[in-house]
Order: C-alpha cells, then sequence, then structure tokens
C-alpha cells in the first residue's frame, strides 16, 4: 500500500511551529489576525494527520520511520527522527483536532485580550511541541519535546501574568512535573546503558524487551519502569504529584482544554503506552501502574464530590479519568488505557469549553452564583449535556463504551480494582449531575439572569465536539473490536461480551445522576443535611484532604528549614572561620606597625628580648 502521507509525517508539527515563529515576528497589533493563522496553522495539520491515519487503515501497513544524525561524539551517536505507527497516528489525529477547535473557539474567548497574539503563538508552540513528542521514534527525542511542552504550560497556566495565583500556578505546575521529568532521565540514562548498542528508538526496546533470552535482568527492568512511570505520573497528575493540576486552572479556558483533553495530560498515558514493552516485562511495575491508577480515580472523585469551582470540579475530573487511563495499562490492556484517552480528549474539551463558555457570560467561576442559564444559553447547555453524560459513563455516549472495557479488564484481572472503578464511576455521575444541575437549571443566581449565548466561534466547537462524544466510543464495543486489533495487529482483545459490567457500569451511572437530580434540581434531598453533619469532612474534601498543606509543611518549609541551616553554617562557620583569619592577619599587620615605629630605643628592646628567647629556648632542650 502506498504510503505517500505517512512519509511526509515529519511535516504535521511544522504547520504549528511556522504560526508560532510568525506570530513571534508579528507583534501584538494583530488579535483576530493571529487567530486566523493559529487556526489555519492548527486545520493543516489536522488535515494531513486525517491523511496519514487514513493510509493506516489499511491492511497489512508496516510501520514507518525516518531520521537523520544529530548528534555524534566518538562512538556515541544520537539521531532525531520521526515514527509513524497505529498509535502515532491516533494520537496525531487527536491533538490536531482539539487544537483545531480550541484555536477557533479562543478567537472568541480571547478577542478582547491585548495578548491575543503572544496567545496564540505560545498555543502554536504547545501544539507542535506536543506534536513532536507523539512522532519522536526514540526516548531522547521524546524527552526533549516532553520538555519543551513542560515550558509551554509554564507559559499557557502564567499567561495572565499579573494575577498573582496565576504566577503561583505556573511556578507549581514546572517544579512539580519537574520531580517527575527527573525520574524519566534517570530511566532513560538507565536504559541507555542496558540496552545493546545503546539504543533508545522504540523499535529497538520493543526487540529487546520481548525477546525471551532476558537480555536485561528482571530488577534492573523493574527500576527503569519505575522511573519512566515516574515520569508519567508528573505529566498525567497521577497521585502524589497531582497537586498541580487543579490549579493550572488559572490559565484561560481554552488552555485548560488543551492541557486537560488530549495534549500535556494524555503525554504521560502515552509515554506508558509508547514503552508498553518495558513495563509488560516487569510484574512488579505492572501492579504499581494499576494500582496507583485505581487510587488516582477514586482519590480524585472524591474531592470533585466537594468542589464548588466550576473549572476545579472538571480538574480533579481529569485526574480521575486519567487514573481510569493508567489502571488500565496496569492491567494489560493497552486498547483500554488508549480507547478511554481517546474519548476522553473529545469530551472533556467539550466540557472545558463549555464551562469556558458560561464563564464568558457570568464572570465567575463559582457554581453557587450560576443557575438557570439554559434559558438563555441553549447550545452551550445542550452540548454540556452531552459531555456531561459521556463522562458519567451512559449509553450510548462515548465515555460508556471506554469506561466498560476498562472495568471489565479490571473484572477479569483484580477485582478489587473494578470494585474501586466502579466507585468512582457512580462518584463521576454524581459530581457531574451535580454541576450540571447547579449551573443549567434552577432560579437565576447573581449575574446568571443577564447571560446570551456565546458567539459562533465559541458556540460551533461545542457543536463539533459533541459528536465525537456521542459517537467515538463505537469504534471499540463488545461486538466491534475494531480499536484493539488496528492497535495491536490482531492481539489484544478488549471487550468479551461481559452483559454484568456493562450493567453494573450503566446503573451506577444512573443512580449517580438520579441522585443528584433528586439533591440539586428537585430538592427532595436536602443538600444541607450531609454538610451539616460531617462538616469536617466536607472541609477536607474542599481542601483536598490538605495534600498541598501537607506539601508545604514538610517539603517546601522543610526545604527553607534545611536552607536556613545552610545560610547560618555559611554564615557563622564558614564565614566566621573566614572572618577570624582576616582579623587575625590585620590584628598581626597592626601590631607590626607599632613596633617599626623608627625609635632605636624600641628596637633595641625587641632585641634583647629576641636573645632572651634564644638563650631559653637553647638552655631549655636539655629540659624538653
Amino acid at each position: 500500500m502506498d504510503t505517500i502521507f505517512t512519509q511526509l509525517g515529519w511535516l504535521v508539527p511544522l504547520f504549528p511551529l511556522a504560526a508560532f515563529l510568525i506570530l513571534t515576528a508579528m507583534g501584538r497589533g494583530y488579535r483576530t489576525l493571529a487567530a486566523w493563522i493559529g487556526t489555519l496553522a492548527a486545520l493543516g495539520a489536522f488535515v494531513l494527520s486525517l491523511l496519514i491515519w487514513t493510509e493506516r487503515l489499511g491492511r497489512d501497513v508496516q510501520d514507518y520511520s525516518d531520521g537523520f544524525r544529530w548528534l555524534s561524539a566518538g562512538s556515541l551517536q544520537l539521531t532525531l527522527g520521526f515514527e509513524i505507527t497505529n498509535l502515532t497516528s491516533l494520537m496525531l489525529l487527536v491533538v490536531t483536532a482539539v487544537s483545531v477547535l480550541v484555536n477557533l473557539y479562543s478567537a472568541g474567548y480571547m478577542k478582547e485580550d491585548e495578548r491575543a497574539t503572544v496567545f496564540f503563538g505560545y498555543v502554536a508552540l504547545f501544539t507542535f511541541s506536543m506534536l513532536g513528542l507523539v512522532l519522536a521514534d526514540n526516548l531522547l527525542g521524546l524527552y526533549v519535546f516532553w520538555e519543551l511542552v513542560g515550558v509551554c504550560s509554564f507559559l499557557l497556566v502564567g499567561f495572565w501574568f499579573t494575577k498573582p495565583a496565576a504566577r503561583a500556578a505556573a511556578k507549581k505546575a514546572f517544579i512539580v512535573t519537574r520531580i517527575g521529568d527527573a525520574g524519566l532521565l534517570l530511566g532513560i540514562i538507565l536504559l541507555y546503558w542496558q540496552m545493546p548498542s545503546h539504543s533508545l528508538d522504540f523499535a529497538s526496546i520493543q526487540n529487546v524487551f520481548q525477546s525471551q533470552g532476558g537480555a536485561i535482568e528482571a530488577g534492573m527492568t523493574t527500576l527503569i519502569a519505575l522511573l519512566i512511570f515516574i515520569g508519567a505520573v508528573g505529566k498525567s497528575g497521577q497521585f502524589p504529584l497531582h497537586v498541580w493540576l487543579p490549579d493550572a486552572m488559572e490559565g484561560p479556558t481554552p488552555i485548560s482544554a488543551l492541557i486537560h483533553a488530549a495534549t500535556m495530560v494524555a503525554a504521560g498515558v502515552f509515554l506508558v503506552a509508547r514503552t508498553f514493552d518495558i513495563f509488560e516485562a516487569s510484574q512488579a511495575a505492572m501492579d504499581t501502574v494499576a494500582y496507583i491508577g485505581g487510587f488516582t480515580a477514586i482519590f480524585a472523585a472524591t474531592i470533585a464530590v466537594a468542589q464548588q469551582d466550576m473549572k476545579r470540579i472538571l480538574a480533579y475530573s481529569t485526574v480521575s479519568q486519567l487514573g481510569y487511563m493508567m489502571m488500565a495499562l496496569g492491567l494489560g490492556s493497552l486498547t483500554g488505557g488508549i480507547f478511554h484517552l481517546v474519548t476522553h480528549a473529545f469530551f472533556k474539551a467539550l466540557l472545558f469549553l463549555g464551562a469556558g463558555s458560561v464563564i464568558h457570560a457570568v464572570h465567575t467561576q463559582d457554581i453557587r452564583q450560576m443557575g438557570g442559564i439554559w434559558r438563555r444559553m441553549r447550545v452551550t447547555s445542550i452540548t454540556f449535556g452531552i459531555g456531561a453524560l459521556a463522562l458519567s459513563g451512559i449509553p450510548p455516549f462515548s465515555g460508556f463504551w471506554s469506561k466498560d472495557a476498562i472495568l471489565h479488564t479490571a473484572l477479569q484481572e483484580k477485582p478489587v480494582l473494578f470494585a474501586l472503578g466502579l466507585a468512582a464511576a457512580f462518584l463521576t455521575a454524581f459530581y457531574m449531575s451535580r454541576l450540571f444541575f447547579s449551573v443549567f437549571t434552577g432560579k437565576a443566581r447573581g449575574s446568571s439572569g443577564k447571560v446570551k449565548e456565546s458567539p459562533w466561534t465559541m458556540t460551533l466547537p461545542l457543536a463539533v465536539l459533541s459528536v465525537p462524544a456521542v459517537m467515538a466510543g463505537l469504534i471499540e464495543t463488545p461486538w466491534n473490536n475494531t480499536l484493539g486489533h488496528w492497535l495491536s495487529g490482531g492481539t489484544e482483545t478488549t471487550h468479551t461480551g461481559g452483559g454484568l459490567v456493562m450493567v453494573a457500569s450503566a446503573a451506577v451511572g444512573v443512580l449517580g445522576i438520579y441522585i443528584g437530580w433528586l439533591t440539586y434540581a428537585k430538592g427532595t434531598i436536602n443538600r444541607e443535611t450531609f454538610t451539616a453533619r460531617v462538616p469536617r469532612l466536607v472541609r477536607l474534601l474542599g481542601e483536598g484532604y490538605d495534600v498541598d498543606r501537607l506539601y508545604n509543611a514538610v517539603f517546601v518549609q522543610g526545604v527553607r528549614g534545611i536552607g536556613r541551616l545552610f545560610a547560618a553554617i555559611d554564615e557563622y562557620i564558614v564565614g566566621g572561620a573566614v572572618r577570624l583569619v582576616g582579623g587575625a592577619a590585620l590584628l598581626l599587620g597592626r601590631g607590626g606597625t607599632r613596633l617599626h615605629n623608627g625609635q632605636v630605643q624600641t628596637y633595641g628592646l625587641i632585641t634583647l628580648f629576641g636573645l632572651l628567647v634564644l638563650l631559653v629556648s637553647i638552655a631549655g632542650r636539655g629540659w624538653w
């Protein structure tokens, strides 16, 4: 089969890169033009990605890679290139699709911002970095773009840098993710020394870890896998490095959609999927990924229940759903993890952009100040409802099918994780119904009664995203394993037609929505009853189990305390010793100055004193 467009895959990230260079050269005076340049560049990347993905749909399609020598030092040869596989082509399609819609949406959302040109330049650079990460044919190239993604997220989260909260959130995101990045770098270094011929390309890694020869011993394999996973934990907001992700909501809402949907947070899941052969070679590493993912899913879901900020609810929802993806990968279901990544990208982008439409109209993120928006923002309300149903796992929306695939694998492999996943699904449906009914139904509160629908540049992306939020799940169902066969080459089957799991998954979703409706729409259940009985628990959940406060006390204050100790040592011990030596030399010099005063009697006295010392020394030699 012809691979004309596949061979041009290296051009995909160059579209947003060209947009970044053009926008940087333009300056700040072309806000409308900047929006169209960013959108058209993303559209060009999407069209080429779509053509590449279409080529990959054929049978017996071979993976394609190409590159060039990047660095050469003696026997050390480092290359940089791109590789097109079924997985990377799918990720290209998802990333560019979301990027196009976010750019178009931002044309309306950022219309009045005086730094809009800079914003679109940052978005273009971010998209270029993510596409480069996806296309990298070796771990070193991936790491380069991995770090560039982190830099871009710092710039975008802190875009409104005049706000102290935005500056703090940007620094927090950058520092916390660096912890994970340090683990990833150590894992790459260890892998480099262990790999035959020091090869870091994914094809060589696959060959080594799929072989039965045991080229790398089991303990080292586990260590490498866990270090790589630490990098994924940082980027994908897994416990305990999840704390940066909710605070990243301080950035503009389109960035929240871009970071929390298909790009930055998906990078960690993609990293584990890209190096899946390493993890499969270590059962300990697989179990670690599965249990951390399962715990993160339920942990973040409980926090989301008590949040009052619209975007923070969705942020903790993202953390929870990323936990589902990691759990699937840890259970051995590559298809399940990637399937949920794809569906989540669309319905979570829809939810964040819908939230931005609401916030743009009411000028607040507090759901207690909203209500009755349905009457004046029908498009936003309907599309947001579609996204909420997809996230809640209600059939036939896309989230139901991908979540069902994960739960079915969990039931087969580790029933305790199935129970955690089912509980998280119930909480997800509950807090999303709480969010929807509080914002869109009931009486108008605050400025909600004076809102109007957002412009077409903002509502069109919502309408477009609602289609895959409904339909994307059909690519992998219990009766149609299209995605699983395509990703694995026919070796993995995600579903086996488990009707019990489907019924249980749908039932907990419906139950969560029903309880949310009784509480926040109909009022049958008094919402204050539970909070009044356990106020400390509600406060604890609202503060995210005080993890931030714990980290501040242990690490931030601990590091500051160590810094103060080192400063004291430097000031009083090291500096004191230096000052003592300097003072002694100064004192000796002053003494010498007084002795050399030009008076003959003084010199005679010194001579006599010296003679006495000499005589005593000679006479005392016998005593000693």
